[in-house]
């Protein structure tokens, strides 16, 4: 396995973890009595950022078997990370901004390696035989 996936595979991984640690605490912040304008429009939200977590943490462990899929699904993922990286870095926090951005760059330039696009070409696996 080439050290490009590895390194988009921990990526992935990391940004799942972040949602998951995101979707912890705006449930806690939610369950503590917060104040919501609409509590079902926070539970939705709740529930994006649980599914949005779950779709990385996929992504994250097909991209290290080598699924051709997951090249497609991390680079939308990247594209999101930047379409909020970038702003937070124009509008003064730069370190939180560039926690996002670096890592995203990096994934989406190892994403069109050859050594990636290689390892991730399988397309599934062999149909099961009697």
């Amino acid at each position: 396995m080439p050290a490009g996936a590895k390194v988009v595979a921990i990526v992935a991984a990391a940004e799942a973890s972040a949602l998951l640690l995101a979707a912890g605490w705006y449930a806690y912040e939610l369950l503590s009595g917060s104040p919501v304008l609409s509590f079902w429009g926070a539970v939705f939200t709740l529930g994006l950022l649980l599914a949005f977590s779950a779709w990385l943490y996929a992504v994250a462990v097909f991209l290290y078997r080598g699924f051709r899929w997951t090249r497609a699904a991390a680079l939308v993922a990247q594209l999101f990370v930047l379409t909020i990286g970038v702003p937070a870095m124009t509008s003064g926090l730069v370190v939180a901004g560039l926690a996002m951005v670096v890592p995203a760059v990096a994934a989406i330039v190892l994403l069109f390696s050859n050594r990636v696009i290689s390892h991730a070409s399988r397309t599934g696996t062999a149909p099961p035989t009697l």
